[in-house]
């Protein structure tokens, strides 16, 4: 019962990074709803997705759940038109790159994720950028359909009692915990040398050389690296505005001057337009952290380890104070990208941040350790366990706060169930007629279609 309720309220904002479509489908539409279209290869793609990680089909027919899942998202698209929700580039942004982060952490770098994938981080934003955009619509439509709702303590355990002992769930093991970064310094001489090599590259592509030789043999982007530093079609959007800013405006084939991000220095080249969309090949070179500058940070996180220790500052303290981490404004606070929460799953923690969890108490600090951030790059850290669950099946005692948000997923699901028969009957909907014989669980959807 519990993961039926899970799955409901949360199918909208899960994102499938990770599988394609495996064979050639004939697309058609198989459902409508309002104006937004349901294709046979949307619910193909995601059918696929469930058997390759495993999942049983149980009861019923998997395809005929994925298109009713479907069908409740194109409901709330439809609402969020209806009501003039918007969400905005930026926040489409910022919600893609905590969902690679996350992927990132877990394979650890991004170009195990590319590999994986078999495309370039950039087209794996531009491949999801719109997915996005609905998944967070829907969310906020969904948030503000059921903001009002909430249940009481004696509601919580009221639920609680109703669920059969053989079925209670199980909690999966996480951590809590909080982390104060120090980055090296990357020094003005190394930062030279980098931008020197690159112009001398450049030089060598004006000159004739080929860009994709020289992006195999140079490049450290090295999912773009083997094809010849070729990123595929991205939006201005997909990429980070220092590129976009310079691709942008490059005609074809011409080569860029270099260019600074985030992720080091670049040269690009222009390879195609099409419409609001480019093909790019690039050549990035990463300035690398002297053992001197490694030093400076590592004495730099030694003292402030021991004000901590000596209690002249608090940790959290310490991490407003010094930590270059993003999770600076967060008190250090590690927040879980997927679910908004503090709750870490264990098995998406970088294995050596998790050895040094597992040797720690709650309330106990690291000592400060040498680690890598999502850019790959080499940092220090102290981290702070807060606390740490075992796997272990759910009580009142211990899982309060999961019961209760079970619960409460109880009450939102009886409302969006009222709901979804309300509003059903004030949109167009249709199905195919090759999904005639599916039993849904929320809704007798076409009986209450309305007939042009």
């Amino acid at each position: 019962m519990i993961k039926k309720i899970k799955l409901f309220l949360t199918a909208i904002f899960s994102i499938i990074f990770l599988t394609s479509v495996s064979q050639e489908i004939i697309d058609e539409i198989v459902a409508v709803v309002g104006d937004k279209i349901i294709l046979k290869s949307d619910i193909e793609s995601q059918h696929i997705q469930i058997i390759s990680q495993g999942y049983s089909q149980g009861e019923g027919d998997t395809k005929c759940d994925i298109l009713e899942e479907m069908l409740f998202q194109k409901l709330l698209l439809n609402q969020a038109l209806y009501d003039s929700v918007e969400v905005t580039n930026n926040e489409v942004d910022r919600e893609i790159n905590r969902r690679l982060n996350v992927f990132i952490n877990q394979y650890g770098s991004e170009q195990k994720l590319e590999e994986l994938y078999g495309k370039s981080i950039a087209e794996i934003r531009a491949d999801f950028r719109y997915i996005i955009r609905d998944q967070l619509l829907t969310q906020r439509v969904q948030m503000k359909l059921v903001e009002e709702i909430s249940v009481t303590p004696s509601e919580v355990k009221q639920f609680f009692n109703s669920i059969p002992k053989d079925s209670l769930p199980v909690i999966d093991a996480y951590f809590e915990y909080s982390e104060l970064v120090i980055e090296p310094k990357i020094s003005q001489e190394e930062k030279k040398e980098v931008i020197e090599k690159l112009e001398s590259i450049r030089q060598r592509i004006l000159d004739g050389e080929s860009f994709e030789t020289l992006a195999v043999l140079f490049s450290e982007d090295q999912g773009s690296a083997m094809r010849g530093g070729e990123l595929g079609f991205a939006s201005r959007e997909d990429l980070v505005p220092e590129f976009a800013a310079v691709a942008f405006n490059l005609n074809i084939s011409d080569v860029s001057r270099v260019v600074e991000t985030q992720f080091g220095y670049h040269i690009i080249q222009l390879v195609e337009r099409r419409g609001t969309l480019i093909n790019v090949r690039h050549i990035l070179m990463t300035p690398k952290i002297n053992e001197e500058q490694l030093e400076i940070a590592e004495k730099k996180i030694g003292e402030i380890y021991e004000l901590i220790k000596n209690d002249s500052v608090s940790f959290v303290e310490a991490v407003r104070e010094y930590s270059d981490g993003e999770s600076k404004f967060n008190d250090g606070i590690i927040i879980n990208p997927m679910t908004g929460t503090t709750k870490i799953p264990v098995n998406i923690v970088e294995q050596g941040t998790r050895r040094i969890l597992n040797r720690l108490n709650p309330g106990e600090i690291s000592n400060p350790f040498l680690s890598l951030n999502n850019k790959n790059q080499r940092v220090l850290k102290i981290i702070k366990l807060d606390r740490k669950v075992e796997e272990h099946i759910a009580n009142l005692d211990d899982d309060y706060r999961d019961i209760q948000e079970y619960a409460l997923q109880q009450a939102q699901q009886d409302f969006m169930l009222k709901w979804i028969n309300d509003a059903i009957g004030r949109f167009y909907i249709r199905i195919d007629d090759s999904y005639a014989n599916c039993q849904f669980n929320y809704a007798d959807w076409e009986k209450k279609t309305i007939i042009e």
